[in-house]
């Protein structure tokens, strides 16, 4: 009897220890499966944070710029010196646009086309020799149409000659960065040494961009027509079919020779943000076309620009009665902006402002400097300058002025 007990107990005691061992492993390997499972995941955000983003795969080189902080958000052999063809235009529009700002030239004032540019192939609006023609007009054809002939007008007009033309073109280009481009004629013509780069590309068209949007009025315009009311009337249609069919597009320049392939500087702005978008060497429009909407398209739906400072927002008041007027504001001269990717935070942003007093009433363009650093970077430098008219004021002013805060200031 005494043995049948012990013998229960023991059995009981096994069970106990069978269900406790099973529970136990049950739990265990739960635990396992749930581990792997979460290293599965992070697994799979980390080889999602790894993807090579691959945005092209026609062009030869390509890239996607924010235009005014220059920061690049996608590129493809960006520095591979390719020729440009007709995208030289860009900077051709750059000296027009100075020239029109400078009152070199003006809208409604005519130029006259000579024997050699009547002599450009390729595309034309076919001026003969001696045919006048309004700034505005030509500028059209270029901007639209993409006229050998009227760059060349223009090239004569502003150089004297086009070979002048050219080295102002280089000199331009060097100037504002575009230092793997080397012009050999103001229309994209094939020639041999006359090369770019994407990124040069991307560089001249934010300049052109930044520093005169308003050649971006001429652009976007899908088609017009030159001579109107004559028998040769000429219809302008514009060589950038995006203009048209994509909202928000509104240039820059394509290009296109046997040596260079399909090219476009495309930009684009919807919401307040603006992107540029370059492709060389394609071998199909259509295809070039999609290949610069998926970057556009990539970069509207990744990032926000937020803007620190705008154009001629107020940096300092200043009050010197020695000036007329005594009160001026002292402005930023450019937008200032941060590129972010949607969803992360905005960083730290600090100022450094230097004004030099003494500049104030003998250089109206430039008072001072002001370095914006972001997250303990300097992200940009820029001009300060007056937003008035500065002048000295005379002994009469000044004597006003005492007399008024003698006697008039409570």
């Amino acid at each position: 009897m005494k043995n049948d007990i012990n013998l229960k107990k023991s059995f009981i005691v096994i069970v106990i220890l069978f269900i406790c061992f099973t529970f136990g492993f049950i739990r265990y390997d739960n635990k396992l499966k749930a581990n792997n499972i979460l290293e599965d995941e992070n697994t799979d955000e980390v080889i999602d944070d790894e993807v090579e983003l691959e945005l092209v795969k026609d062009a030869k080189t390509a890239i996607l710029i924010e235009p005014t902080t220059l920061e690049v958000i996608y590129e493809k052999n960006a520095d591979e010196v390719r020729p440009p063809a007709s995208m030289t235009k860009i900077m051709t529009m750059i000296l027009i646009a100075e020239a029109i700002k400078n009152n070199v030239l003006r809208l409604d004032q005519e130029l006259t086309a000579s024997e050699y540019a009547s002599s450009m192939g390729g595309t034309n609006i076919y001026l003969e020799p001696g045919e006048k023609m309004s700034v505005e007009d030509l500028l059209k054809s270029i901007a639209i149409n993409s006229a050998n002939d009227s760059s060349v007008v223009f090239a004569e007009a502003i150089g004297g000659s086009e070979t002048n033309f050219v080295k102002m073109m280089n000199h331009k280009a060097k100037q504002i960065g575009a230092t793997n481009t080397v012009f050999k004629n103001c229309n994209g013509l094939p020639e041999p040494g006359h090369v770019s780069t994407a990124r040069d590309m991307a560089i001249m068209g934010a300049y052109l961009v930044n520093h005169h949007p308003e050649i971006l009025d001429y652009t976007k315009i899908y088609e017009d027509y030159l001579r109107e009311g004559q028998p040769n009337r000429f219809w302008l249609v514009n060589t950038n079919k995006l203009v048209k069919f994509v909202e928000g597009v509104d240039g820059i320049k394509t290009g296109w020779t046997n040596e260079s392939g399909y090219c476009l500087t495309a930009t684009i702005k919807r919401d307040n943000k603006r992107f540029i978008a370059v492709t060389m060497g394609n071998s199909d429009p259509k295809v070039r076309n999609a290949e610069i909407m998926q970057m556009l398209n990539y970069a509207l739906s990744t990032y926000d620009v937020h803007p620190i400072y705008k154009k001629n927002n107020v940096i300092e008041t200043y009050e010197d009665v020695r000036f007329y007027p005594k009160c001026y504001n002292i402005v930023i001269s450019e937008d200032v902006n941060v590129l972010r990717k949607k969803g992360t935070d905005l960083k730290e942003i600090k100022t450094e402002i230097n004004i030099i007093y003494e500049n104030i009433g003998y250089d109206n363009k430039k008072v001072g400097t002001i370095k914006i650093f972001y997250d303990g970077k300097l992200l940009k430098e820029v001009d300060l300058v007056v937003e008035e008219d500065v002048v000295k004021a005379s002994f009469f002013n000044i004597l006003y002025e005492v007399f008024k805060e003698i006697f008039l200031v409570s």
